[in-house]
């Protein structure tokens, strides 16, 4: 009972320190509140109202009636280079950088700055210069992400493994598929270039980093290709199947030309045609459709893309049917279909696309790294409207 009576005798007295303590902090709040200029305030308040362009004016008289304060020059450097004006956002922090009074961390932070200020406006020499000189200081991980963009940016693929490399979470997954994909990127240029040696062994490279990358089985068989040997072409590419079989359809111009070659152009359709059975794709149609259509075999290929609309029914799909219907159907209704034809080919122009999971960018052709994000293998290799039933 005695402990009980000292606890309720010692709580009024928390209280009042309490509230002593709090009339401090709210004084010095007050004192440090009345430091700042009024158009500090003004700025924030344009900023919370997603006004940017009376943000930077109000920060920028805020700059001039304390030019002390470093923080609110990096606040405008920063909006500065959101809005594309790089050239004001470069003064800004170069300002900074030449002050005397100015710590080594807040250099470090203004060296950072202006190196993403240079990068956005496109002066990658000047950007990997400044983040060069990050190496190695506590801006280190952040001038390494620099520097990997700006190498993948010149195609600097060498210079892009050894900085992807020196990453501290080098080894997740994402950074090894990236690097994959630059192993790739170069054996491409190999192939490019004649050297099939070269770009095998990246490509080798490139599956001991990754796996399951669909692209360095793509460019192995396109190098057995080089070299003739079309069967092991095949192997490699119906591989792709086993890997990721999203990617069959990528392949599927490659297989047909390859058993043509070979003499075995019936074997070539019945694996698409198996394919397609198995995982319903646009690119693996309309291979096989003029396939089929090339051997004559008019009233198959009807068929089958008939089956395949009904299967899943999108407009892309439809553009095919109308196709292959204009074959079989008599002359005289030729003309109609040709006109529905034309206008659902106009429509579907305009949703034939590929579409980043990532950021959403949209282009018409598949890409391996979104020009938008820059993230890799982040394209399904299916147009939008595929994956979307519309009819």
């Amino acid at each position: 009972m005695e402990i009980e009576l000292w606890w309720l005798l010692a709580i009024p007295g928390f209280f009042v320190l309490g509230w002593i303590a709090a009339r401090i902090d709210i004084k010095q709040l007050v004192n440090e509140s009345r430091a700042l200029p009024h158009s500090y305030f003004k700025g924030l308040n344009f900023l919370l109202n997603e006004q940017p362009d009376q943000a930077i004016e109000a920060f920028i008289e805020a700059a001039r009636v304390d030019p002390e304060t470093i923080e609110l020059h990096f606040t405008l450097g920063s909006l500065f280079r959101r809005r594309g004006e790089t050239d004001r956002a470069i003064r800004m922090h170069q300002h900074l950088i030449d002050r005397d009074a100015l710590d080594p961390s807040q250099r470090l932070h203004a060296l950072s700055e202006l190196g993403q200020d240079y990068l956005k406006a496109g002066l990658l020499d000047r950007a990997e210069e400044i983040f060069l000189k990050l190496r190695g200081t506590e801006r280190d991980e952040e001038a390494l992400k620099n520097l990997l963009e700006i190498y993948q940016q010149e195609k600097e693929w060498k210079k892009a493994i050894e900085i992807a490399e020196a990453l501290p979470n080098h080894a997740d997954h994402l950074w090894q598929k990236a690097v994959a994909e630059f192993h790739c990127e170069m054996a491409a240029n190999a192939l490019v270039g004649g050297q099939v040696d070269e770009a095998r062994r990246l490509l080798q490279t490139a599956l001991t980093r990754n796996r399951k990358c669909v692209r360095a089985l793509l460019l192995l068989g396109d190098s057995e290709v080089k070299v003739g040997a079309g069967e092991t072409a095949i192997d490699y590419w119906k591989r792709i199947e086993q890997y990721n079989p999203m990617y069959v359809g990528l392949v599927a111009d490659r297989l047909m030309a390859a058993y043509t070659q070979l003499g075995r152009k019936a074997d070539g359709v019945a694996l698409l045609r198996a394919w397609l059975e198995r995982h319903p794709s646009l690119d693996l149609l309309e291979v096989v459709l003029r396939a089929e259509i090339e051997e004559g075999h008019i009233e198959a290929a009807y068929q089958l893309v008939r089956d395949e609309l009904r299967r899943n029914p999108t407009l892309l799909g439809l553009e095919k049917f109308l196709e292959a219907q204009i074959l079989v159907s008599p002359e005289v209704r030729r003309p109609d279909l040709e006109l529905v034809k034309h206008l659902i080919h106009n429509h579907t122009r305009r949703v034939a696309r590929y579409r980043c999971d990532v950021c959403g960018f949209k282009a018409r052709q598949f890409y391996w790294r979104c020009p938008g994000c820059g993230g890799w293998e982040t394209y399904p290799p299916k147009r939008t409207e595929e994956f979307d039933i519309t009819l």
